[in-house]
């Protein structure tokens, strides 16, 4: 499967059908519970991360929101 990850190209090579949960844990994104994930333009609730399927050729961003400043 090619997918466009943050921006640059990605090849994952799985038979079986990939949620968002099994994306994070294939690519070993760093602190999953914090992430929010966006696919192919829109932002997904964590909710339903489980039953989102990535396909061919998706785009996924995945962010990380930091508070700070004064």
């Amino acid at each position: 499967m090619n997918l466009t990850v943050n921006g640059k190209p990605a090849t994952i090579d799985r038979k079986e059908t990939l949620n968002i949960t099994a994306l994070l844990d294939e690519l070993k994104v760093a602190q999953p519970e914090y992430v929010t994930v966006e696919l192919n333009g829109e932002i997904l609730e964590r909710d339903n991360f489980e039953s989102t399927v990535v396909r061919n050729g998706d785009t996924v961003e995945f962010l990380y929101f930091m508070g700070g400043g004064n």
